[in-house]
């Protein structure tokens, strides 16, 4: 094996975050890559957090890290506010950048980056891990194999587990509509993008969107804060292959299905469940029928998952299959992960649903 891939991470905390939940536990097991440096906001946090993982170049300025000559690849992990102006530091740098999804707040952002990550040649992957899911994966395979045969039709219904009654203090940004991390731009945008990767982009749609509950308590301190970001979101519309197609989202979590995805063909039936509409993160099932037989779970075959029991099922063995991919391509490989051009059409996608449900007609985001 040759040189390991040096990796820094913006937003490394000692604490809680994404990086710590998956991105540290997923490099840790992975024989690709090597955690060389983090940068933190803060000296102390930086300090603390080199000390808990073992990392012994610690900064609290982000252009040290992008700028430092072991570091080959920076995944910046921060809240979404953020990402610009971290993304656009490290392609300055003329280095490689996998940055978590969004890509930006909102699509002028992400238009930005996409076109700066062109003009320098760097390479650029988003974190839209749910592709890189076995299930999804395999379905996409699936699909591809004729086992519905042509799709009809495709439901989804979710839960986005948090934008429900209450929260907790940490997530009070989530309910700021200026912050770019919305249901919307979250959970949404990670499922509604496996849905298009398995199924085609939507040459359609309408949408109607809702913030019903206005007032939401933090658990940790009882506070009552307001919200502006809509907590339902109903979308219809057409796929590419003239499948009609239809998606739920609503906030919290139902007593019902908390996930349930559908794909109805002319020979027979998919389905995919989960434990809510973050299924870039949370474990899925597969169930499918054809012909006369019952719906039943189907296994997903061994290739279909190269990280095999590395790590268990969640956040960070979803952020580790992703990385898999990215060492592959990062060694000349087939490009397998989206990069910021695939990023940029799943928010034109968002802003035509946002326009749609602001103007009542029927949008499209492909021209």
């Amino acid at each position: 094996m040759g040189k390991k891939i040096g990796v820094g991470i913006i937003g490394a905390s000692p604490g809680r975050g994404w990086a710590v939940d998956a991105h540290i536990p997923a490099l840790l097991v992975l024989d690709d890559f090597e955690f060389v440096a983090l940068s933190t906001s803060r000296r102390e946090s930086a300090d603390a957090a080199a000390k808990a993982f073992g990392v012994s170049l610690a900064f609290d300025n982000h252009l040290d890290l992008v700028n430092c000559p072991e570091v080959d690849l920076v995944a910046v992990t921060v809240k979404v506010p953020h990402h610009y102006e971290l993304v656009e530091a490290v392609l300055a740098a003329g280095k490689a950048v996998y940055c978590e999804w969004p890509l930006g707040n909102g699509l002028k952002e992400a238009i930005t980056l996409r076109d700066m990550a062109n003009t320098k040649g760097c390479y650029n992957a988003v974190g839209l891990q749910a592709r890189s899911a076995p299930v999804i994966t395999y379905v996409k395979s699936l699909l591809a194999e004729g086992y519905v045969g042509e799709v009809l039709s495709s439901t989804m219904v979710a839960d986005a587990i948090n934008w429900g009654a209450d929260t907790l203090d940490c997530y009070r940004y989530l309910l700021d509509s200026k912050s770019g991390a919305s249901m919307i731009s979250i959970p949404f945008g990670h499922s509604i993008d496996a849905f298009c990767h398995s199924l085609g982009e939507f040459t359609e749609l309408s949408a109607t969107t809702a913030t019903r509950r206005k007032e939401i308590k933090l658990i940790d301190t009882g506070e009552i804060v307001a919200s502006d970001v809509a907590d339902q979101l109903a979308l219809h519309g057409v796929l590419e292959s003239g499948a009609v197609a239809s998606v739920h989202f609503r906030g919290g979590l139902s007593r019902s299905d908390n996930f349930k995805w559908e794909i109805n063909g002319t020979e027979g039936d998919l389905v995919i469940r989960s434990g809510g509409g973050h299924i870039q993160m949370l474990p899925m099932q597969l169930y499918g029928a054809r012909g006369t037989e019952k719906l039943a779970e189907m296994a997903v075959p061994k290739e279909f998952n190269p990280l095999g029991s590395l790590l268990p099922d969640g956040p960070s063995a979803s952020v580790a299959r992703a990385y898999l991919r990215l060492a592959t391509e990062l060694n000349g490989g087939e490009r397998q992960l989206p990069g910021f051009e695939e990023a940029t059409l799943r928010h034109k996608m968002l802003t035509a649903i946002e326009r749609s449900a602001a103007t009542g007609t029927k949008q499209s985001y492909l021209a």
